[in-house]
């Protein structure tokens, strides 16, 4: 899992969400941070808290063209 900072224009202060290598949205924070580096050191901390495991499938960047080579 991976642990990745959020911001929005219309909030000038950043928020932690952990995301799967599936790219799924697993927990995301409700208190807000002042810098980048804060949001992910407590959402490093939140992971280490949940103590879980990913058993996720990481999403393809790539579509196989097998299926066009059996004409």
């Amino acid at each position: 899992m991976q642990v990745v900072a959020v911001s929005t224009p219309a909030s000038p202060f950043w928020r932690w969400r952990i995301v799967n290598y599936a790219g799924e949205s697993v927990a995301e924070s409700h208190e807000t941070f002042p810098t980048i580096a804060a949001a992910v050191a407590g959402g490093a901390k939140r992971l280490v808290e949940m103590n879980v495991v990913d058993r996720s499938e990481p999403v393809r960047a790539y579509r196989s063209t097998s299926h066009l080579r059996r004409r």
